[in-house]
């Protein structure tokens, strides 16, 4: 199969309400999307790297950089055996630039999965349909609006509330919340906001019988988190930390986890996060899949991945009027009974919105063979 063309495009869309976390809070989206083009299929991806490099040291434009100056012009013109598994081989040269390469090699699984008439789910060797989701709450200006936003979501029917915590804005916080919640699946996001001078504060959570607590220690941190977590009940789940499925096998070295987030983009795509997700499974622990407040193409993605048997914990795979007033794709995604239907028609299963998504385009680059 030659891959013929390529366009990148960028294209703006705004969240329905601001979004916090201890990092710093954002309603715009920078949203990059790459079709590729071979033996009459069209494929979609979403690059989800953030406009800021406060999550990763990846931007949109960085990634738009590399995929432009690099990664494209070398994957175009090429014929890979099979797209889902050597479309990069041209560009193994390229370290780092994980979100950008992950845009590259998903399309190449929905490209393999259009070609073989297959859903991405079952490509991928998907079980479980649907999929069980939760929901991520960022930082709120008050525990009024705090519970409001649970209560909210709790009627929604999502099955686990995700908490975005930092120093000042922590166990009261959630002690009120548990009070008012008392079966609800609650956990914490800390996204880095803590060190080891903070382990009292991180002790007194395990009083409130969280399902766990989301990377509380540095972004890049593996051993501190091992420490951690022989020192308090709450299971630790790293995010940020964990790039591969080298640094998982890491992590359960050293004990510094009970459970990962496993985003796709972080890991560099679709088979990494699938080899983290059989190494964990074999070690016997859960897995669950995160959000990067992505648009409609980058859910199908995650809700595929999601349908894999080791993802048994709730992820953030929540309904797209959760995040959009209008998505680019049909059918939207929708939460009932705090379950994501899998989609199950060809490749990533739902239709983009292509006339919308070309009135929105503010950047693309072409490349043909």
């Amino acid at each position: 199969m030659k891959i013929e063309r390529a366009t990148l495009r960028e294209i703006p869309l705004r969240l329905r309400e601001y979004f916090e976390i201890s990092s710093g809070g954002q309603q715009d989206r920078r949203v990059l999307l790459l079709t590729l083009y071979a033996g009459g299929l069209e494929s979609w991806s979403e690059c989800v790297a953030m406009e800021r490099p406060a999550y990763s040291s990846e931007t949109t434009d960085t990634a738009w950089s590399v995929l432009t100056e690099y990664l494209l012009p070398a994957v175009v013109g090429t014929r890979p055996d099979d797209p889902s598994t050597d479309l990069l081989d041209p560009v193994r040269w390229v370290r780092g630039h994980r979100m950008a390469r992950a845009a590259v090699e998903m399309a190449g699984w929905d490209l393999t999965a259009r070609a073989r008439g297959v859903s991405l789910s079952a490509l991928l060797g998907g079980s479980r349909a649907p999929v069980p989701v939760g929901v991520s709450v960022g930082l709120q200006p008050s525990d009024e609006a705090l519970h409001e936003a649970v209560a909210g979501y709790v009627a929604d029917g999502y099955a686990r509330v995700k908490i975005k915590i930092k120093p000042g804005r922590d166990v009261e916080m959630l002690g009120s919340l548990r009070a008012r919640f008392p079966e609800l699946a609650l956990m914490a996001d800390a996204n880095s906001a803590y060190t080891l001078d903070d382990l009292d504060r991180l002790r007194a959570l395990d009083e409130l019988d969280l399902t766990m607590i989301e990377q509380p220690l540095g972004h890049d941190d593996v051993l501190d988190h091992a420490r951690l977590q022989r020192e308090i009940a709450t299971p630790v789940c790293l995010d940020e930390s964990i790039r591969s499925d080298g640094d998982a096998a890491l992590a359960l070295e050293l004990g510094a986890c009970r459970t990962i987030n496993i985003k796709p983009g972080r890991v560099g795509g679709l088979a990494e996060s699938r080899a983290i997700h059989d190494r964990m499974r074999a070690a016997g622990l859960p897995v669950w899949c995160g959000g990067m407040l992505e648009s409609g193409v980058g859910r199908a993605y995650n809700v595929a991945l999601a349908s894999l048997p080791g993802f048994t914990l709730p992820g953030d795979i929540s309904a797209s009027r959760r995040y959009w007033e209008r998505d680019i794709v049909d059918p939207e995604f929708e939460v009932h009974g705090g379950q994501m239907a899998v989609p199950d028609g060809v490749g990533i299963g739902v239709e983009v919105d292509v006339e919308r998504i070309e009135a929105l385009t503010v950047r693309r680059a072409d490349f043909s063979a």
